[in-house]
């Protein structure tokens, strides 16, 4: 009997890109300087902690500075390691270039489990990695710009900011040497459902285009589709809370590390997230039923999957039993490169990971300009087109001799804040590289899916910029 070997996360990223790259004219050099890391930093630092000395290990990757700075996550996990910080950083690489953000890859990661620790050693230990990485350039505004990950949050980002600022008292850009801050620390409105939100718009954006929609047997819109979630975090909680409230999906399962809900009425989904802050899982949560083994309700009958977990979700094991016709990865990586090839043979549509989760980074972008520009957007506009708006209604009622509707007169008067212009923002880049992707797939015979699609899209623009650079 022959054992099939799942590859690595690594080995499935370089997988698809070698894909890609068959079908694209390029020399064997430029193909090899894409591929290839730049450069990683790995660190080992001691804390002293509990009366003890606690040593920690790090890591900072670049994997392409097409573009500087070089953008991408900090990860606190102890599955953190340098063959899975690479292969995010490449992805980040190729993600950046899809969405036009003037930025190269980059990826780091801590291994550590932060609840093992109290929130002041937690600080302790983050402040320190962020010194090491700061004094050798790999946090800087202009060069290396980091942002939450998979076990940080904006908590972490505030402390790595206000670190950098102590170690640089005259850089007056400091803040921008990190995004996903709070907004009290020189954060973004939307940053924190950025992610989330991205996903809702790639979905929207997926059901306006029939060709596309067609190819995975769907209909209509995304109203009544039946939806299965898999991890409720910072990602999937956003996109399924979005998906259900504003586009009326129905969320008929939610994976979580112990157990899953069902409920094929669907599942309101900010009941559940309370439910789980309270008692720190899924379990007796009375609006749905409850599994233990919560693996199998990835394979219920249902219209659109979304991995919103860990890399490697669906795979070789699992992927002849998914039965939904469409997946958006909003997490990073969760299709091994054999599962994509088992998924593709059945037919099944997959929105990919560096298209469907890069709205955190489109939005980290619009954080870094603010920071480098050093005013919120929409402060020097919104009053005055209220004040244009209002004149021209004004004249309106004047010239008619008619009194347009309060409803309408409070909607149109009103100026667009930080919110809305971050938002905006993010569904015109979303739509926008949907839309490359798209016309990429439709337009060559021989690309026949999605991540190929996206895979052509930037890695030609990542080409197209070094061969500017004259290599």
């Amino acid at each position: 009997m022959t054992v099939v070997k799942e590859p690595s996360f690594r080995e499935s990223t370089e997988i698809m890109f070698n894909r890609a790259v068959r079908l694209m004219d390029l020399s064997p050099g430029l193909v090899e300087k894409i591929r290839i890391c730049n450069a990683t930093y790995r660190v080992s630092f001691g804390v002293r902690l509990r009366g003890d000395i606690h040593t920690f290990t790090g890591y900072r990757s670049v994997h392409s500075e097409h573009m500087e700075p070089v953008k991408g996550g900090i990860r606190f996990a102890t599955s953190v390691n340098q063959n899975e910080v690479e292969a995010l950083a490449a992805l980040m690489t190729y993600k950046c270039a899809l969405v036009e953000a003037p930025f190269g890859g980059s990826k780091g990661g801590l291994c550590i489990n932060p609840r093992d620790w109290e929130p002041h050693e937690m600080e302790q230990i983050t402040r320190r990695f962020a010194y090491e990485l700061i004094k050798r350039d790999l946090i800087h505004p202009a060069q290396n710009v980091p942002a939450p990950d998979m076990g940080t949050s904006e908590r972490e980002m505030a402390w790595i900011a206000d670190q950098y600022q102590r170690m640089n008292t005259t850089d007056i850009n400091a803040r921008a040497c990190v995004t996903g801050k709070p907004l009290s620390g020189g954060g973004i409105a939307g940053r924190v459902e950025a992610t989330g939100r991205g996903v809702q718009y790639a979905l929207q954006e997926f059901f306006r285009h029939p060709e596309d929609m067609a190819m995975a047997g769907l209909t209509g819109t995304l109203k009544g589709k039946r939806v299965i979630v898999q991890g409720l975090g910072n990602v999937g909680y956003h996109a399924a809370k979005f998906l259900s409230e504003q586009d009326g999906a129905k969320i008929i399962a939610v994976l979580e590390f112990d157990g899953a809900i069902t409920n094929p009425d669907g599942i309101n989904i900010e009941a559940l997230k309370q439910h789980i802050l309270a008692t720190g899982g899924v379990k007796s949560f009375d609006g749905g039923t409850y599994h233990a083994d919560g693996g199998p309700c990835m394979e219920l009958e249902a219209d659109i999957l979304v991995p919103a977990a860990m890399e490697g979700a669906i795979n070789l094991t699992n992927a002849d039993n998914i039965k939904t016709p469409l997946i958006i990865e909003a997490a990073n990586g969760p299709v091994t490169a054999g599962a994509d090839e088992i998924l593709r043979n059945k037919g099944v549509v997959i929105i990919p990971d560096m298209y469907a989760n890069a709205g955190g980074v489109t939005v980290s972008y619009f954080e870094w300009v603010k920071n480098l520009s050093h005013i919120r957007f929409g402060r020097m506009r919104r009053r005055q087109e209220e004040n244009r708006h209002r004149l021209l209604m004004d004249e309106l009622e004047r010239i008619t001799g008619k009194s347009l509707s309060p409803e309408f007169r409070q909607d149109y008067l009103h100026g667009a804040d930080e919110l809305e212009l971050v938002r905006s923002g993010l569904e015109d880049t979303m739509r926008g590289a949907y839309q490359a992707i798209s016309a990429m797939l439709h337009s060559r015979d021989d690309v026949t899916d999605m991540r190929t699609a996206a895979f052509l899209v930037s890695i030609a623009r990542v080409a197209k910029s070094y061969q500017t650079k004259g290599l």
